[in-house]
């Protein structure tokens, strides 16, 4: 049985940090890595051999060195982009090299087939989709309000003119800008009267919008299911908008149909883990009054009342094959 918890993540990272810091108080051996420190602080040597099937080889760290087979579980964050590694090179030598990197050190990463994974790249991968996130949603069983994807403007309208106030939502999170500063785009309240021939230009998301009470974000780890109840004092359409220290936190009961739908949406898509976004229109004790709005298969979590929780429910993922041994242990660059 092998020994180690691979963490794949960037330099900060605070959600990554919770769940280390709980591997740690068991004295479960951590290696952390970013695959795009590739170079003098990241070297690697993998090897398939005539009579064995299984990739072997050391991945080496300024601060560890360690043997791939020792790999019982790997926790998939949010590791920074191979661009951003070989941003200074001509735009063919870095497309180049950065497919190279993510195709042979990454397609080894993906590939320890002795590892749990939470998530595997792959998963969040197919995941990541908002309208297969969507359809998946409803399919389980859950209300998700009416939607619409289009470039046409007389769809549009006729949506708005079919389903009375309307909300559009991005697909991605906005890109940073040329000088590395990053940006929000929220839920937005939308008048149709303002649509014009701009909407043929790409994708829209449109849905109706929910008259609600309360958001509430629910974890689920395993079998495991947190759920947390924010309101915010203006009723704010997009929760995220606005003083974060003005907004209030409970813990919420999910209805067992509810909490069934989550489990068969992960299955579906191979997850272990997930953060839903939910609408609730009233006090949450009936099915009816929840409101599918996403899942984010690699969501933040840390900043969650119950963080110290949740990061304990990872490491009992990440931590039931690992064989105990007395070698040091820890977060490692």
């Amino acid at each position: 049985m092998a020994s180690t918890v691979l963490v794949v993540t960037a330099l900060e990272d605070v959600t990554a940090d919770l769940v280390i810091h709980a591997l740690n108080e068991r004295e479960v051996p951590v290696v952390r890595v970013d695959p795009a420190d590739i170079g003098a602080d990241l070297a690697f040597g993998f090897r398939l051999g005539e009579d064995d099937p299984l990739w072997a080889g050391r991945l080496t760290t300024p601060s560890r060195e360690m043997d791939v087979r020792e790999v019982a579980a790997v926790y998939y964050r949010r590791p920074t982009p191979y661009t951003t590694r070989f941003g200074h090179l001509p735009r063919q030598q870095q497309v180049f090299c950065e497919a190279e990197a993510r195709h042979g050190l990454g397609g080894v990463l993906n590939a320890l087939r002795m590892a749990t994974y939470v998530n595997h790249p792959h998963a969040v991968a197919r995941a990541d989709f908002k309208p297969a996130q969507l359809q998946r949603l409803a399919v389980s069983g859950l209300r998700v309000p009416p939607t619409l994807i289009t470039n046409e403007v007389d769809t549009a309208r006729q949506f708005a003119a079919d389903h009375g106030r309307i909300v559009c939502k991005t697909f991605r999170g906005l890109p940073r800008s040329e000088d590395a500063h990053a940006g929000a785009i929220w839920t937005q309240r939308v008048d149709p009267d303002s649509f014009d021939e701009s909407l043929t230009v790409t994708a829209h998301l449109f849905q109706a919008e929910i008259p609600k009470r309360a958001d509430v974000r629910i974890t689920v780890v395993g079998h495991r299911v947190f759920a947390q109840q924010i309101i915010t004092p203006d009723r704010a359409l997009d929760w995220r908008r606005g003083d974060w220290d003005e907004r209030s936190h409970s813990s919420i009961a999910v209805p067992p149909t509810i909490e069934a739908s989550l489990h068969a949406y992960l299955k579906f898509f191979g997850l272990v883990f997930g953060c839903f976004d939910f609408a609730l229109t009233e006090d949450g004790d009936d099915a009816d009054d929840w409101w599918a709005i996403e899942c984010n298969p690699n969501g933040q979590w840390g900043w969650l009342p119950d963080a110290a929780d949740i990061a304990e429910a990872f490491a009992d993922i990440l931590s039931n094959n690992v064989r105990k041994e007395t070698p040091g242990h820890g977060d490692a660059r």
